[in-house]
This record gives C-alpha cells, sequence and structure tokens, in this order.
C-alpha cells in the first residue's frame, strides 16, 4: 500500500485559494524581493537617462522625444529576487516523541515549498545537524510538487546538533545574502543564539520557526525522574514536583522569547509553533501574523 503523502489534495486546494492573498502578506518571507535603484522594467518610475544603441525601444519616452527630438530612456525601480532557503532541523531531538517534531517540520516545510511553487518562485532546501545536507530545489510550478514533496519526505534524520558548525558551513555555501528559514526546536547544548546572530551580521534575513512538542513545554510526569539527553546520552536524576514543572515552562517561555528577540533584533520574524496546533491554522494564521503581519 502507497503510503499516506504528507499534505492531502485538500490542504493544497485551500493553499492554492489563498496563495492569492499572501501576495503581500508574504512578501519576503515567501518569494521576497528587495528594492533596488536598477534601470529597467517595472512599475514605479525612477528616471531617464539618454538613450543608447541597442537599448529596447518599448523604453523610450515618445512624449519627450515630439517635444525635444532627443530619445530618452525611462528607467524604473526594479525589484530583483531575493535568494530563499529553508534550513530544516534534522537532529535527533527534533526525533523525539516518536518523530512529531520532524513529521510536523517537513509537513510545513512542504506547505511552505507548495505555495512558492504555486508563486514560480524557487527555493532551495536542506536538512543540518552539524553542517547542511545536499540542497533540494523546489521550483518549476505545482506540477514538480509530488517530486518536492517526496524529496523532503526522504531527507535523512539523526545526529547532534551543532549551530555554529553549521552557520559557518552555510556562510561559506551562500556568501550572498537573502532570506533564510529556519524550522528547528533551537536545542543545542553550546546555544544557537550567537549562530543565527552571525547569520543575519551577513546579511540574512531570519525567519525562525520554533517547533516544539507540547512535553517539550509542559512536562507531563511528576515524581523521581531520569532524564536522557537525546542527543549526547546523558543523563541525569531529579525530584520532579509541580514547583518544578512551573519552573520548567517559565525558562522554555524564556528561551522562547531568546529566540525571538534574535529574530526581531536582526529585521527578521519568528512564530512558534506547537505541533498540537493544526498546520492549516500556523499556515493561515500564525506565520502570517509573524512580526505584526496582517
Amino acid at each position: 500500500m502507497a503510503a499516506e503523502p504528507m499534505l492531502n489534495r485538500e490542504f493544497l486546494e485551500k493553499l492554492e485559494r489563498l496563495t492569492i492573498l499572501w501576495q503581500k502578506s508574504f512578501a519576503g518571507l515567501v518569494g521576497g524581493h528587495i528594492l533596488s535603484r536598477l534601470a529597467g522594467p517595472g512599475q514605479e518610475f525612477l528616471d531617464h537617462r539618454n538613450f543608447h544603441n541597442g537599448d529596447d525601444l518599448r523604453a523610450v519616452n515618445w512624449r519627450a522625444y515630439l517635444r525635444l527630438e532627443k530619445l530618452f530612456l525611462k528607467m524604473f525601480q526594479t525589484e530583483p529576487r531575493v535568494p530563499l532557503r529553508m534550513l530544516l532541523d534534522t537532529s535527533d531531538s527534533m526525533l523525539t516523541y516518536e518523530g512529531a517534531k520532524f513529521e510536523y517540520a517537513r509537513r510545513l516545510a512542504a506547505a511552505l515549498c507548495y505555495v512558492g511553487l504555486v508563486r514560480l518562485d524557487s527555493i532551495e532546501v536542506h536538512g543540518f545537524t552539524r553542517r547542511i545536507s545536499k540542497r533540494l530545489i523546489s521550483s518549476g510550478g505545482r506540477h514538480r510538487f509530488p517530486g518536492v514533496m517526496d524529496a523532503i519526505a526522504a531527507i535523512p534524520a539523526g545526529g547532534p546538533t551543532d549551530y555554529h558548525a553549521m552557520a559557518r558551513d552555510f556562510i561559506e555555501s551562500y556568501p550572498r545574502r537573502g532570506l533564510v528559514i529556519v524550522i528547528s526546536d533551537f536545542l543545542d547544548d553550546r546555544g544557537c543564539e550567537r549562530a543565527l546572530e552571525y547569520l543575519a551580521d551577513f546579511g540574512h534575513e531570519l525567519m525562525l520557526l520554533q517547533v516544539w512538542a507540547p512535553q517539550d513545554r509542559t512536562p507531563p510526569w511528576l515524581g523521581e525522574l531520569e532524564l536522557r539527553d537525546a542527543e549526547t546520552g546523558e543523563r541525569l536524576k531529579l525530584d520532579f514536583d509541580q514547583a518544578a514543572r512551573t519552573r520548567y515552562t517559565r525558562a522554555f517561555d524564556e528561551f522562547s522569547q531568546t529566540i525571538q528577540t534574535v529574530a526581531l533584533r536582526s529585521g527578521g520574524r519568528y512564530a512558534g509553533l506547537s505541533t498540537d496546533q493544526p498546520l492549516e491554522e500556523v499556515i493561515f494564521g500564525e506565520l502570517i501574523r509573524a512580526r505584526g503581519i496582517a
């Protein structure tokens, strides 16, 4: 029996209908643009310059020619495409709770790729742990989506997280600035904040999507516990009561606030996503509301 696809047809049809509404809301998220003072086709008039042999006659200001008998070329403000790359956390911590976080993150990545394909945008997708994996190109229109979805489903998972090593690898591979969407739980013993700031320092705009399971924020257990780190294997024994649970949830929220601050400080965006939130609610709500987008 064939495996059930990550995103069913009904969900894709909803994405299709709403994509046109995202043209302004998602500017800079999917199919991002930056303004550039370049001569060329565009909508906002910029200036005139003298006509030269080989220039496009369609851009000549013929009204000016009738008055001055000289050829002038109209220049407009263009909006060149910003490279868009998605980094999908494939580390061991994403595989906890029977892989719920990783499955959720993959479906989210697939949904964003579909939006890009409908808009004829191009998105590069990488898995990462210590390094970024071989890139997956999502481009060419909606008819390419089954292949993109299969490729995302086939991205291997497992291994320890190292955000600093990953950030160095990414900068070496992509020195040109662009938009970087990171889908992760952002759990790294060495911390991830400075590595994310490093990406921003190189001019990349960040969209940080923090995925967590409900147990990550509010552990359901009480009593004497032995916890094992999913990536290092280290064990910790503790007596966990209600007061400890409250402190843990507060610490988790402070950590999430730190990730959000990193994103907003660099002019980026952040959304915190629990795996018990329906993906449809996230796509049509949380992501558009990120950084006050309406």
